[in-house]
C-alpha cells in the first residue's frame, strides 16, 4: 500500500504558527504518513498570488514541526537545491534527520523562477550543475564520518541514516538524476500516461545503475469531497507504480485540513481492503 501525504501550506495566510501546528497535529493523530513543504525565498510581487510573498523556510518549518509531533514524516516538495550552499544544506538535513528520529524526506529540484535566481545572485544556467554537486556531497557526507570538500577533510557529524532523496522535474532531467543520486522520482500532476511512461523509464534507469526499488512520489490532487472518486484515482496511481501519493490544495484553514485528513484515512482503508 502506498504512503499517503498532504502538502502543508507553509505559505500565505495558512502559514501562521497556530495553523501549521494545528494541521500537523491533526495529521499526526490520523493515519497520514507525511507532510510536504514548498520552497521559495524571494517571490517577486507579480508572482505572489496565493501567498502574498509569504513563505516560511521549509527546512526550518520541518524542524519546528518535527519537534511538536511524534510519528509524521516531513518532506520538501521540493527544496530548490541551487539556492543554498551545498555543505550547510547537508548539515541542515542531517540535523533534522537526527533530531526528528529519521522522519525527513528529501525532495529536491533545480528551480525555474528567473527573478528568484537573480535575487539570490545565483546563475540560473548553472542550476543543474549546482544541483548535482549538492546531491553528490549529500551522498558522500552520509556515507562516512570523514568527508573531503574543496581539498579539505572534515568530520560530518551527526551522521544519521541518509533520508530518501526524491528528485522532482521532467522525465528527461529528473530521472537520470534520480538514478545517479537518489531513490525515486517526484513528479507533479495527474497525467497517468505520462506518469506510467516516466516510471517505466525510471525502472530502466535504476536497473542500469544497479539500483532496485525506485519510488514514484506523485504530487497530485484528490477529490477530497468525494471519497469514492479519491479512492479511484489513488488506485489508478498505485496501478502505474506510485509508492507515495501526496494531495495538494489551497485549503483555507485547519477545518478544511481536517476534512483532508479524514478523506485520506478513508482512502487508506479502501486501498488496504
Amino acid at each position: 500500500m502506498p504512503k499517503l501525504g498532504i502538502f502543508l501550506r507553509n505559505m500565505g495566510p495558512q502559514s501562521t504558527r497556530e495553523t501549521l501546528s494545528a494541521c500537523a497535529h491533526l495529521a499526526d493523530e490520523g493515519t497520514v504518513d507525511d507532510l510536504w513543504l514548498a520552497d521559495h525565498v524571494a517571490i517577486p510581487p507579480d508572482q505572489s498570488e496565493g501567498s502574498n510573498g509569504r513563505y516560511l523556510d521549509p527546512l526550518a518549518t520541518a524542524a519546528y514541526l518535527a519537534a511538536a509531533t511524534r510519528r509524521i514524516h516531513f518532506g520538501t516538495g521540493v527544496l530548490v537545491v541551487p539556492y543554498r550552499p551545498a555543505l550547510p544544506t547537508a548539515k541542515w538535513i542531517a540535523t533534522i534527520q537526527e533530531l526528528s528520529g529519521g522522519r525527513f524526506l528529501f525532495g529536491v529540484g533545480s528551480g525555474w523562477m528567473e527573478p528568484e535566481f537573480k535575487a539570490l545572485g545565483v546563475a540560473r544556467n548553472q542550476r543543474g550543475k549546482l544541483t548535482d554537486a549538492t546531491l553528490d556531497l549529500v551522498n558522500r557526507a552520509f556515507a562516512g564520518d570523514e568527508v573531503i570538500e574543496n581539498g579539505q577533510t572534515f568530520l560530518f557529524r551527526p551522521r544519521p541514516p541518509r533520508p530518501p532523496i526524491f528528485v522532482g522535474g521532467s522525465i528527461e532531467v529528473a530521472i537520470p538524476r534520480a538514478a545517479r543520486y537518489g531513490d525515486g522520482w517526484l513528479p507533479t500532476g495527474g497525467d497517468l500516461d505520462k506518469l506510467a511512461r516516466g516510471f517505466d523509464e525510471l525502472r530502466r534507469a535504476f536497473d542500469a545503475a544497479g539500483k532496485t526499488n525506485p519510488e514514484l512520489v506523485c504530487m497530485t490532487s484528490l477529490a477530497i469531497d468525494d471519497p469514492k472518486e479519491a479512492v479511484e484515482k489513488a488506485r489508478a496511481l498505485v496501478k502505474i507504480g506510485a509508492t507515495r501519493i501526496v494531495h495538494g490544495e489551497r485549503y483555507a484553514d485547519e477545518k478544511r485540513f481536517a476534512a483532508i485528513v479524514r478523506t485520506l484515512d478513508e482512502v487508506r482503508q479502501d486501498l488496504g481492503a
